[in-house]
């Protein structure tokens, strides 16, 4: 199973590198890995998303916070959250097929962020599942290259990752 895992960790050289360690040691996937500093500079908000049953990820938890540089951490996925991720995805955009591509990219509320006369350049951002859905419309014989941020998750109403 699919799990989000937020984690509040000291901003300071080697921090990441350690949870990261920890996952390859054990032998663990990353599937995403997005991390950031926070509203106060002595914190980074690192959000991870691996697979696996419950047992693993409780080892996975349990094995983080043992990391000295981890202030906090949560697993999303245990009740409700948001997840968001950002797409950017050059597209063949050619004779009539430019206004197809237009189309599509309105319908799943994307942006066209450049325009050449052959490529359009969207943004597009949503859950896993939109911008995979958008990839399997437009088809992947017009993707020319794509870029994803990896997922950035929030808990949602009162639940709040802070010290």
């Amino acid at each position: 199973m699919r799990h989000i895992i937020a984690v509040l960790l000291e901003n300071e050289a080697g921090a990441l590198s350690r949870v990261v360690g920890l996952f390859s040691q054990r032998n663990f996937n990353i599937e995403t890995l997005t991390v950031a500093p926070t509203e106060d500079p002595t914190l980074s908000r690192l959000t991870v998303t691996t697979s696996g049953s419950d047992r693993v990820i409780e080892q996975i938890t349990k094995q983080l916070n043992k990391l000295i540089e981890v202030v906090k951490l949560v697993d999303l996925t245990e009740g409700e959250h948001i997840e968001r991720e950002m797409m950017l995805i050059k597209l063949k955009a050619t004779g009539q097929h430019r206004d197809e591509v237009k189309r599509t990219v309105d319908i799943f509320r994307g942006q066209i962020v450049d325009v050449t006369s052959s490529i359009y350049t969207v943004q597009l951002i949503g859950d896993q599942g939109k911008l995979d859905a958008f990839i399997s419309a437009i088809g992947e014989a017009y993707v020319l290259e794509t870029v994803r941020t990896g997922v950035s998750g929030i808990g949602r109403g009162d639940k709040v990752l802070s010290i």
